[in-house]
């Protein structure tokens, strides 16, 4: 669920067991070991699915942008038509109309949020913002934190299959491919739109239902990893646009996680990133274009500290705090 774009496979089972130990002692006082959000008690997290982190690897070749001008505005894709796209004025089968221009959510840069994945959502976070699990939470728990005047966003996987969703056997055995390194996980075929599109969808709808404002899709920079298909940067863009496009169909704002060597050409098309660890991996600047454009960055890291980080993410725009690893509700923000 984090993490899942900069780690290879192969690196594991170490880089979790120092992640787990470094969050352990990064921080002052008890706030290390309390799992409750700013190191407040709360109550022990609900049975829920197993929530699977992912992850990133450093050092990891990102790819070069698909041909054609990065600042050209994107091109929305539906399968079944040339060249992906929908003739002027039509709207593709299957799918709602667009909302009125500016009817949708447009986080703006610096909003403190939350990023809670595991564990029962501890609602007493006073931030304008949450982030969570899309399966593992109904409509009243959006519901009772728009009660309290936050936005919502709807974390789902949008990249790779996981064996542990209601939805799974939804997803074709042709659709997945090699591991992604996280027990249950597969890569997607991006390339088949026809197949994914309708998936994507109805998972954005499940969002739309509990009354989400907005979707964070996971492990959307396939091609850059070892999926088992020969997949392309240009294969990606189609992809991303793909799910941008549906997100917009609802009225709900989508943001861009991770994927930094596409931002320049997937900016016009994303309202916001998510983005873990550019400090860490010194890529912050690469991802600031999105505040130059008015969009939030929220963004965490898991092994600085925050007087490692806060400083320059501060100087960016960005909505920056440190988390745990399995991202439950104990937050440290800048």
């Amino acid at each position: 669920m984090n993490r899942r774009n900069r780690l290879l496979p192969a690196a594991l089972a170490l880089a979790t067991a120092t992640a787990l130990l470094a969050t352990s002692c990064s921080s002052s006082g008890s706030e290390d070991d309390d799992d409750s959000a700013d190191g407040s008690p709360s109550a022990p997290p609900a049975a829920t699915a197993p929530s699977t982190p992912g992850t990133p690897a450093p050092g990891t070749p990102d790819g070069t942008p698909a041909p054609g001008s990065p600042s050209a505005p994107a091109t929305s894709t539906a399968p079944g038509t040339p060249g992906g796209t929908t003739p002027p004025g039509t709207t593709p089968p299957g799918t709602t109309a667009p909302p009125p221009s500016g009817a949708r959510w447009q986080p703006t840069p610096g909003l403190a949020w939350q990023w809670q994945l595991g564990g029962t959502v501890d609602q007493s976070v006073d931030v304008p913002v949450y982030d969570i699990d899309g399966f593992e939470n109904d409509a009243s728990v959006v519901a009772a934190l728009h009660a309290k005047g936050r936005k919502v966003i709807c974390y789902i996987n949008a990249g790779s299959w996981e064996n542990f969703r209601p939805d799974s056997s939804a997803f074709a055995k042709a659709l997945q491919g090699s591991d992604t390194g996280w027990k249950g996980e597969k890569w997607f075929d991006i390339r088949k739109l026809d197949e994914l599109k309708p998936l994507m969808a109805a998972r954005f709808d499940m969002c739309k239902s509990k009354g989400f404002d907005a979707i964070e899709p996971d492990t959307i920079e396939a091609y850059n990893q070892n999926s088992g298909f020969p997949l392309t940067p240009d294969d990606q863009l189609k992809y991303n646009r793909m799910l941008a496009q549906l997100a917009h169909e609802r009225g709900l704002a989508i943001g861009l996680k991770n994927d930094l060597d596409q931002i320049p050409a997937l900016l016009p098309d994303f309202d916001f990133a998510v983005n873990e660890e550019c400090s860490q991996f010194d890529e912050c600047d690469r991802v600031a274009p999105f505040v130059k454009a008015g969009k939030a960055v929220f963004h965490v890291e898991y092994k600085l500290d925050t007087d490692r980080f806060c400083a320059k993410a501060k100087s960016l725009g960005f909505s920056s705090m440190q988390k745990k690893l399995e991202l439950n509700a104990w937050r440290k923000p800048c």
